[in-house]
């Protein structure tokens, strides 16, 4: 059990940095915007390049990662992810930082999609939804010191800091995964002849795996839509000041570190799907306050991104947990990589459609937020539905 907690707190800061390094970019809209001279538009492909790379690798990612040793995967794009994230804190210029992104996200998807499935190796179905309540708190953490450090730093001094520092510290998670990331390679068969393409035709052919890749994607769609803009929405349409940007991620944050290691023993104790469900659907009050808040005291903003932080992190502990035990153990990396990349492609186009929707006026308010609060509604729901079709490998 000892080695156990380790290998889940390596794991853990692994997520913390992706994390954190994913997150910057949205409080930090109007430092970037104002600084690269780019509009919403721009930014939204910032964030949509970051997810896009993200899912290309992922999905070609598929096709090998069952057939090499998980402790080698992580370990090698995540140092790719560290020497990224560096190019990213040393860009000058939009195009630069948008290559940057790209080359950061191409590795942080894999190193995301290889975290879930070590989890789904080394933990047992009974215990999975609290280990992975254990890494889902990575979030939380994330939000609570990481997010509001890098979004200071970058007011007090510049933009380019908070990227640097994430790489330094990428440098010491880089020796926790050599030292405490076991090999693992009990997975891999080596009198599998199969041609690398059967790995997408198999789970095209599984249809409680494509029942899993569209719940992922409804998932996303369900919150990321409302989240590039929510913090310039925040100070130009709802009146906050830089520094209650800051508690957003503070309070939000510091509410998950409770509630996503109780939310994982709910899952694991009363079922994945009725947990999800219960999230989900709570999750669409916040959403729709957030969305259409107009000037409103900052306590009222904060007790709704905290509900939203709470709610949509939450959901995400059984639904991970439904999402590992929808594939055996010997496939279990290459869809994981799958559901990844779907995750990050939902994530691109949740973004961009943002982009398209969201206008800025001259004043810098923003329009039609709303109506992104409403598309994310209805995809919850739909996932919600869509959850309760997804069915644990044994279960076939």
């Amino acid at each position: 059990m000892k080695q156990e907690r380790i290998l889940l707190f390596t794991l853990a800061c692994v997520q913390f940095s992706h994390i954190v390094d994913f997150m910057i970019m949205m409080p930090l809209v109007d430092i970037l915007m104002a600084d690269l001279s780019i509009n919403p538009k721009q930014f939204s492909f910032l964030v949509a390049s970051y997810t896009l790379s993200a899912g290309v690798a992922t999905l070609v990612a598929a096709l090998y990662l069952d057939k090499l040793n998980r402790k080698t995967v992580v370990f090698v794009s995540f140092i790719g992810f560290v020497v990224g994230t560096l190019a990213c804190g040393l860009a000058n210029s939009y195009p630069f930082f948008l290559a940057a992104r790209m080359f950061t996200g191409a590795f942080g998807g894999i190193v995301g999609s290889i975290i879930y499935a070590i989890v789904g190796d080394v933990i047992p179905l009974e215990r999975r939804g609290k280990a992975m309540g254990a890494i889902m708190a990575a979030f939380s953490i994330a939000a609570v010191v990481g997010v509001p450090l890098g979004y200071t730093i970058a007011y007090k001094f510049n933009w380019h800091i908070p990227f640097i520092m994430i790489a330094g510290f990428g440098v010491v998670i880089i020796g926790l995964i050599y030292k405490f990331v076991p090999s693992l390679s009990g997975h891999i068969n080596k009198n599998d002849t199969s041609r690398k393409i059967e790995v997408m035709t198999n789970v095209i052919k599984n249809p409680n795996q494509l029942r899993a890749l569209l719940f992922m994607f409804l998932m996303i769609m369900g919150h990321f839509t409302i989240i590039p803009f929510i913090t310039k929405y925040f100070i130009n349409n709802v009146g906050l000041k830089e520094h209650h940007i800051t508690l957003v991620y503070m309070i939000g944050g510091g509410l998950t570190i409770v509630t996503a290691p109780i939310v994982g023993r709910l899952a694991d104790r009363f079922g994945r799907a009725l947990v999800f469900s219960i999230c989900a659907g709570l999750a669409i009050i916040p959403i729709f306050f957030i969305t259409n808040m107009g000037m409103v005291p900052a306590y009222v903003a904060l007790t709704f991104t905290g509900m939203f932080f709470v709610f949509v992190s939450g959901r995400m502990v059984p639904a991970q947990t439904m999402l590992t035990a929808a594939a055996k153990t010997q496939n279990r990396g290459s869809f994981m990589s799958i559901v990844t990349a779907v995750r990050e492609f939902a994530s691109s186009l949740a973004s961009v459609i943002s982009g398209i929707i969201v206008i800025e006026m001259a004043d810098g308010r923003l329009v039609h937020y709303e109506k992104v609060g409403y598309l994310a509604a209805f995809c919850s729901v739909l996932a919600i539905i869509i959850a309760w079709k997804v069915r644990p490998v044994d279960d076939d």
